[in-house]
């Protein structure tokens, strides 16, 4: 049965970020992820999951100025130096979490650079994080997000990234497999994940429309867990959904899946 990790920055948002370790345990999550952890430090992040017996499945890579609407920045021409700072800080919070792999949003495409540039750019940063990652036995993950949500964002289907990772090259790259934003641009779900199985390192999940829990809208999660513990995935499901109203609430849903 699918493992399942709690999405701290999208649930339990009835109380404030650090409770929200407890309230995973208490609801029977073994693992957690989270946009960013750098807004609070490495050793008490770390001090929340021993004490709740968690597991940090997932963090990301710095994505430049979020409030001001930056999803990233490994895709824009003159932000390398930035963009390497960023691995080496991420580094030093992956291995204080003992997190295995962190993502890398990929960005806004820039409107005012050539197109030859941002590829450029951003094939050459995912080759420095993937060897800066690697180093230190840390997965470097890059995903798609439809561009409904957020739009001219750079990578929005999965052939987009698979594409990428090809060209990178190496080894230490895979793929983050966002069942919400790929619902919107692709379908295909099911078949999506058998054939690419084999690069797919993580798996997020929220149903659509809306992004809330599994059970309110047109996704058929029975069959596609099925489908994935088929193909054999191995790795964590993250919850990454809004929930509809109380998140204790709307985890009703799990409990079938529960292993």
């Amino acid at each position: 049965m699918p493992q399942f990790c709690a999405n701290l920055t999208m649930l339990f948002n009835e109380v404030g970020f650090l409770d929200r370790f407890e309230k995973a345990a208490k609801a029977g999550f073994k693992g957690v992820e989270y946009l960013f952890p750098y807004a609070w430090g490495k050793e008490l992040l770390a001090e929340k999951l021993n004490a709740h017996g968690l597991v940090q499945v997932l963090h990301n890579l710095p994505a430049g100025d979020w409030n001001a609407g930056e999803r990233g920045i490994a895709c824009m021409p003159g932000r390398e130096a930035e963009f390497q700072e960023g691995v080496g800080r991420a580094i030093e919070y992956a291995k204080a979490l003992k997190c295995p792999q962190v993502n890398c949003l990929a960005g806004l495409t820039p409107k005012n650079a050539p197109a030859d540039k941002v590829r450029q750019t951003l094939v050459a940063n995912l080759r420095f994080a993937a060897a800066a990652l690697a180093k230190e036995g840390i997965r470097l993950l890059v995903e798609a997000l439809n561009d409904k949500d957020i739009p001219g964002f750079h990578l929005v289907r999965t052939a987009d990234v698979l594409a990428l990772i090809q060209e990178i090259g190496h080894p230490n790259v895979f793929l983050q497999y966002d069942v919400y934003h790929m619902q919107i641009m692709e379908g295909n779900l099911t078949q999506t994940i058998r054939t690419h199985l084999g690069q797919i390192a993580h798996i997020q999940i929220a149903d659509n429309p809306g992004r809330n829990e599994p059970g309110t809208g047109e996704i058929n999660f029975a069959n596609l867990f099925q489908s994935i513990d088929a193909a054999g995935y191995r790795g964590w499901i993250g919850c990454e959904y809004k929930p509809a109203g109380k998140t204790e609430d709307g985890l009703k849903w799990i409990e079938p899946f529960r292993s």
